[in-house]
């Protein structure tokens, strides 16, 4: 029997056969680079993790190895800066838990000690919203537990030549020796309006048209700081 490609059945079976070899195509590419894409990714969030630590020029391929030789422990603290866990970066590929944990309430907090020339650095990750979508950061803090050693920021979707330049060198360089907190031992460290800065000490000139982006990186300094100040104090003394 002569098969009628002109019709309605034949139409709705093969485009039924279409989408279950597509669909069944996907998911086996999916699943075959799955571990490659998590690999990736890993590599990536270490690269940022190193760039606030000043280490940005650092290829690919060396990532891990700068990695291993920078990063000497991941920790996992509670709400009052006591470390619930511990474990050697250097020796794992993931980290103990991600930064999607980072937000009011949260009961764990990641922080990645390192050795920069010597001295003894603590990243923080941070979590936050931008103007059009998640916007996340690593601010290293010194061993004192008050300033600022070196900052990286980065986001999801902001807009281009404007709020997108939260990811730039030239924003990230002036958190550098910045006090995290006012006299009154808050919060203070921030990102204020353009051309409206009034403390240095504390406060990052903002990026010019991208008031609202600005506003979600102060936001997510702020709340992330709240957090991690029981620990911040503990290093304090």
């Amino acid at each position: 029997m002569k098969l009628n490609t002109n019709s309605n059945l034949y139409t709705v079976v093969y485009a039924a056969v279409t989408v279950v070899v597509v669909a069944f195509l996907l998911a086996f590419v999916s699943t075959a680079l799955k571990e490659r894409s998590d690999a990736n990714v890993a590599n990536d969030t270490k690269k940022q993790i190193l760039a606030s630590l000043g280490l940005r020029s650092v290829a690919d391929a060396d990532v891990q190895k700068t990695w291993e030789e920078t990063i000497v422990a991941d920790l996992v603290v509670g709400a009052d800066g006591e470390v619930i866990q511990q474990g050697k970066a250097k020796d794992q590929d993931g980290f103990l838990i991600d930064r999607s944990t980072i937000k009011p309430g949260a009961t764990q907090l990641p922080v990645f000690v390192a050795t920069v020339d010597g001295e003894t650095k603590y990243v923080l990750p941070l979590n936050g919203k931008g103007l059009w979508g998640p916007v996340w950061g690593y601010l290293a803090v010194n061993a004192d537990g008050k300033t600022v050693y070196g900052a990286y920021f980065n986001h999801d979707s902001e807009t281009a030549g404007l709020g997108a330049e939260i990811k730039a060198e030239y924003f990230q360089e002036q958190f550098k020796g910045k006090t995290l907190e006012d006299a009154e031992g808050n919060p203070a460290l921030t990102v204020v309006k353009n051309g409206k800065v009034e403390n240095p000490d504390t406060q990052a000139d903002g990026i010019s048209g991208a008031t609202l982006t600005g506003n979600g990186v102060a936001a997510m300094l702020a709340e992330g700081l709240k957090l991690y100040q029981p620990y911040l104090h503990k290093l304090n003394k």
